[in-house]
């Protein structure tokens, strides 16, 4: 019998940087569907969760999603943006209750079914032999990079290799983790002692931090949807 796993999407009302930006429009839908629609899509779940203190989410939701995606409605104590994510998912995780779980955000609507699905089925197989006990998405970063001071971090400036012959830095995207209720009660965190790494597309993997990251994402999302 396959284990199942348990999606959350937390979500904010507020945002710093970008305002009211899980629920703003992008493509004709507002942002956080296009990740529900992807977990959806991926048919890896035995759950949706969507953790939210906006009324505007939950109302959206309910409506769109009835019993397919499930709310929890997050507490005061834990709504500041300061609070870190991994109180948010240990709250979450003692409310849905499992083993298995995936995390991953609104701000990601670039982000396939079908790379979500590979994920799943590679972090499966890892916990499986025992070889990983967590999986998070990176994104490969062959460039150039110097220190605040001005040192050179990966590269000799005197022998000017090829940007694609340096060593590859690894760059942790947020776009989602994988981990087991284990990890994240023993270890306080979504990721664990031997974490594996899952390499994604770049493109795939905009993240909406910004003002001009939504804008971004918005002309890659008409290029991809004429």
């Amino acid at each position: 019998m396959v284990e199942p796993i348990v999606a959350f999407v937390p979500m904010r009302h507020d945002s710093q940087r970008v305002p009211g930006k899980n629920y703003r429009c992008l493509g004709g839908r507002p942002l956080y569907r296009h990740i529900l629609d992807a977990l959806l899509e991926a048919e890896r779940f035995e759950r949706i969760v969507v953790d939210t203190d906006s009324p505007v989410v939950m109302e959206g939701v309910s409506a769109n999603y009835h019993s397919h995606v499930e709310l929890i409605s997050r507490p005061e104590h834990l709504v500041a943006p300061t609070v870190s994510m991994n109180e948010i998912l240990l709250h979450d995780v003692s409310i849905t209750g499992g083993n298995l779980f995936f995390q991953t955000h609104a701000t990601n609507p670039l982000l396939r079914p079908s790379t979500i699905a590979r994920a799943v089925d590679e972090f499966r197989t890892l916990v499986g032999v025992g070889s990983h006990d967590s999986l998070f998405s990176v994104t490969r970063r062959q460039v150039r990079i110097w220190s605040k001071s001005g040192q050179p971090l990966n590269h000799d400036p005197s022998i000017l290799l090829q940007t694609q012959d340096l060593e590859p830095f690894f760059e942790e995207n947020s776009c989602f983790y994988l981990f087991s209720s284990d990890v994240l009660t023993s270890g306080g965190a979504r990721i664990g002692n031997s974490p594996a790494m899952f390499e994604i597309d770049p493109l795939e993997a905009t993240d909406i931090d910004e003002e001009h990251d939504f804008r971004m994402a918005e002309a890659l999302y008409a290029l991809a949807h004429p």
